[in-house]
């Protein structure tokens, strides 16, 4: 016994000894990452900080005929990559454009907006019009800008939504749901609606918003600011087909014939390579006066997704969120009888629900200040964008879905490009 502690400490001596030696190399090495970490997140907090932002409400007609590739043509202009070059980078702190889509029900009742800098408005408009001529856009207050985290006075609950499988599989579209297939409006079967519904179900007193953050995905390096490349999605979509296709080997020469599910995994696959993909996450946030508080509208909120689900492809699932998980509120309830151990919990409650509550304002996650906030960003193409968010047409019958008459005054044929 004791030659075998004395065989641990010798081991633990030489660790050390060597850790002292590679010390001078790698300090530097690690405290250069850490001062470039740091120097990004600065410059690039500033610069986000200079800009000037503006939220556009979408208030749509009562007929809307076109299917979702409308929005999904609309899409394609925020595919917005940015060109930096190393200054723009390093000394300006630019970082690629991003946009909100945003989906809200206040008290039931529906309004679609659309956030982003303020130097592309015109675009966004233009482009609007371009596949929705009837629809009429206008620059909104913030909506958000009236909630406060105040636990004496609301109850808030907050969650990112997350892939369930792997980026390379798309979630089920409206193209699976043969939207483009059906020509008269009562034929066709919007998963959206189930969004709209749900929304539409919300109490006076309660609030419900949805946030889409997109930003065109691209391979990104050291002009953009990474230490470490970061590759284009598709090279893991080609080597995802390779191992399906590998599964089907009979030998060096020959294959079996693809199964019925195989050949719809391949073709889902290779139809979201051919389509534009961006970087996203979604955002689901809840807040209540305290005495319109109603836990089956978070139970709503976590369901409103699930529509969009393939057991064979890829869905949503809840993330991480601002409440207690059920394995916290277990040992709350054990150890409830130590002095200030719930008191600390809660505290731990409420500043996850203030820093989600900040970070969906501002409309930070791919950048500072709230980077990767309480998730990780997953790739979705126009197609699936598309899907969870456009204008619906005469199919989605929800009373409190406001709608403006569809004979209007053409936009303006001057509007600014």
């Amino acid at each position: 016994m004791e030659n075998f502690f004395s065989g641990i400490l010798g081991n633990l001596i030489l660790a050390l000894k060597v850790i002292i030696f590679l010390l001078p190399f790698f300090l530097p090495i690690t405290l250069g990452v850490l001062f470039f970490g740091i120097r990004m997140r600065y410059i690039r907090t500033r610069y986000i900080a200079e800009q000037d932002y503006v939220l556009l409400e979408i208030k749509i007609p009562k007929e809307i005929r076109k299917s979702p590739l409308a929005m999904e043509v609309f899409l394609t202009s925020l595919y917005q990559k940015g060109a930096v070059t190393y200054g723009d980078t390093y000394l300006e702190g630019k970082t690629r454009p991003w946009f909100s889509l945003e989906l809200v029900s206040i008290n039931g009742e529906i309004r679609f907006f659309i956030w982003s800098q303020i130097k592309y408005k015109n675009m966004i408009e233009n482009q609007i019009y371009a596949q929705y001529p009837d629809v009429e856009i206008y620059e909104a207050e913030d909506y958000t800008s009236h909630i406060k985290h105040d636990s004496k006075e609301n109850m808030m609950w907050g969650t990112n939504f997350k892939l369930s499988g792997e980026d390379v599989y798309p979630i089920k579209t409206y193209v699976d749901y043969r939207l483009e297939a059906k020509d008269k409006e009562e034929e066709k079967v919007d998963p959206f609606t189930a969004v709209l519904e749900y929304l539409g179900s919300i109490k006076e007193g309660e609030q419900v918003w949805i946030q889409i953050l997109i930003q065109a995905h691209k391979k990104e390096g050291l002009r953009e600011g990474r230490l470490f490349k970061k590759s284009e999605w598709t090279k893991d979509a080609e080597k995802e087909l390779e191992k399906i296709k590998e599964g089907m080997k009979l030998d060096e020469a020959h294959y079996r014939i693809p199964t019925e599910g195989e050949k719809e995994t391949i073709a889902a696959i290779e139809r979201s390579t051919d389509k534009f993909a961006f970087d996203c996450m979604i955002r689901g946030f809840y807040v209540a006066k305290l005495e319109s508080f109603n836990q089956i509208s978070i139970v709503g909120l976590i369901g409103s997704v699930r529509q969009y689900n393939s057991n064979s492809l890829n869905g949503f699932k809840l993330g991480l969120y601002t409440d207690h998980t059920d394995n916290e509120k277990d040992w709350i309830t054990i150890f409830s009888w130590l002095p200030g151990f719930k008191k600390a919990m809660e505290k731990r409650k409420s500043k996850l629900e203030r820093r989600f509550l900040e970070a969906y304002k501002m409309r930070s996650f791919f950048n500072p200040p709230y980077r990767n906030h309480r998730g990780k960003a997953f790739i979705l193409t126009t197609e699936e964008i598309a899907t969870i968010y456009h204008f619906p047409g005469e199919v989605a019958t929800t009373p409190t879905l406001a709608r403006i008459p569809s004979k209007k005054a053409k936009p303006p044929p001057n509007l600014p490009v």
